[in-house]
């Protein structure tokens, strides 16, 4: 059941007339999209979904127009270099973060499909979401599955015209929209705003830079994403696009909750009337009313066990839950199981102690560990960044007769976004001496390259490469500090 999905191949016929040799029957090399009319479903997991949906689109939609401190409260500067994430201030060199980041990211995706499966796929992922949204405001404007089916059979009237033109423009609002929202976090909301206002409307009042070609590139290219995917393709994307349908059973395992119908509860399936008996009828709990294909966003049927096409939203749970509850009939006969407790009819609670399996444990110590050490580096972040680059025109010189000299540049990065007073010291060699700035004023989230020249005695230090150490520190905060090591040579 967990292992790969084989592809069956195509059947051969003999022809029954001749003994010639067997014909393969011909395939088209890619299929025809079937067009899915999905059925509008409530239950307790649709409530959750939508919840997820309602929580992500408000933090992504409300996010770029928060401020802090003056600013845009998240906004990923690329031309400045600088990623402001509430009130931290990221540069290039933490790119470190970004790798954590990732792993953690990586690790729960294994995490939660070791537990239950899919999760992902089917609550949270922006294909799900934004395909969700689209088929809500398919069926406000359409109508339901058969409303949908009915109208796409008619010919072109102007009711229909207008419901499809209506359909459309909404999902197009929305995907503009999207694309919009995703360039803000790039480009300040506010001004991108402004600078759209004037695209649209000419001689708009306002000063401002004027909307650049990649912005405009990029809110119609993410726009078009939008439109096409979650408009469009559908489980296109999530069938044939996304790579973690195909290795999904690579994760799971006998103990791992996945969606399931109950066979052995719900075979033989058939109709039979609301107050029939089904054991004298020597049929199951499954009505074969068809209800959980008809519900399902990829148009598969659970009944024929776990395929990869199943993305874990549930919705057949929801629709059969239904069914069993207008037919008097205990509900989970699709249910969230596993194939373990199926095969030695396990309790609830025995099947969430078998959760807790090493494999499940492993990952989440791996987990919080790295949580854990990601967190203590931010909270013990330095907010202090200096890098020594060597004069390399000047390598080292004779000054006066006396002194022998080396020069440097300082890059130092203030990464807080309070201004700060920066000492500058050199220690390394006893006459070791420091020309040029001492101290050095940054204001908030800026850099600033330092020329600095060391001298030494001449004669003081043998020929070669000597280890020096620079020391930069906040006058105002002690604790500020950052300490890079260099060499001064002497030839």
């Amino acid at each position: 059941m967990y292992g790969a999905f084989p592809i069956r191949p195509a059947r051969r016929r003999r022809n029954p007339v001749s003994n010639e040799h067997p014909a393969a029957i011909e395939q088209p090399l890619y299929e025809i999209r079937q067009e899915i009319y999905s059925r509008a479903v409530s239950g307790w997991f649709a409530r959750w979904r939508w919840a997820l949906v309602i929580v992500t689109q408000a933090v992504y939609y409300g996010l770029p127009w928060l401020t802090w401190n003056g600013r845009q409260a998240v906004l990923f500067d690329l031309v400045a270099r600088k990623f402001y994430i509430f009130g931290i201030v990221f540069w290039p060199q933490d790119f470190i973060y970004l790798t954590g980041l990732l792993v953690v990211s990586a690790l729960s995706l294994f995490l939660f499909t070791a537990v239950a499966g899919r999760l992902w796929c089917g609550y949270a992922c922006p294909q799900t979401v934004y395909t969700e949204i689209f088929m809500w405001i398919e069926r406000k404007v359409e109508g339901d599955r058969w409303a949908r089916m009915r109208l796409d059979q008619q010919d072109m009237s102007g009711r229909k015209l207008g419901l499809k033109a209506a359909k459309h423009g909404l999902w197009l609002s929305l995907s503009l929209w999207t694309g919009f929202t995703f360039v803000g976090y790039f480009t300040p909301i506010q001004e991108l705003a402004g600078e759209i206002g004037r695209l649209v409307v000419p001689g708009a009042a306002g000063a401002g830079p004027a909307l650049g070609p990649w912005e405009i590139f990029w809110v119609l290219f993410y726009g078009f994403a939008t439109y096409g995917n979650a408009g469009w393709m559908r489980e296109q994307v999530c069938k044939y696009m996304c790579p973690y349908a195909r290795f999904q059973s690579a994760m799971f395992d006998p103990d791992t909750l996945v969606i399931t119908y109950d066979p052995e509860r719900g075979e033989p399936r058939g109709p039979r009337a609301r107050n029939a008996d089904p054991t004298a009828l020597g049929l199951g709990h499954c009505v074969a009313c068809g209800v959980c294909v008809q519900v399902c966003p990829t148009g598969i049927d659970i009944r024929n066990g776990l395929q990869y096409e199943c993305i874990g939203c549930a919705a057949c749970i929801d629709g059969c839950n239904q069914v069993m509850a207008r037919a008097g009939y205990p509900k989970g006969l699709i249910r969230y199981t596993t194939e373990n407790a199926l095969q030695q009819k396990l309790t609830p609670r025995q099947i969430m102690v078998r959760a807790f399996r090493p494999r499940v444990l492993v990952y989440t110590a791996i987990l919080w560990s790295i949580i854990i050490a990601i967190g203590f580096a931010l909270y013990s972040r330095i907010p202090l960044k200096v890098d020594v680059i060597r004069d390399r025109a000047s390598l080292s010189r004779e000054v006066d007769g006396r002194w022998v000299e080396n020069i440097y540049r300082l890059q130092i990065a203030n990464t807080q976004e309070v201004p700060h007073r920066f000492l500058i010291r050199a220690s390394g060699a006893q006459t070791l001496q420091m020309s040029g700035e001492d101290a050095v004023e940054l204001p908030g989230a800026t850099t600033r390259m330092v020329p600095v020249r060391l001298r030494i005695d001449k004669g003081s230090l043998a020929a070669g490469a000597h280890k020096i150490e620079f020391e930069v520190t906040a006058a105002d905060d002690a604790a500020i500090v950052a300490r890079e090591r260099s060499v001064f040579l002497v030839r």
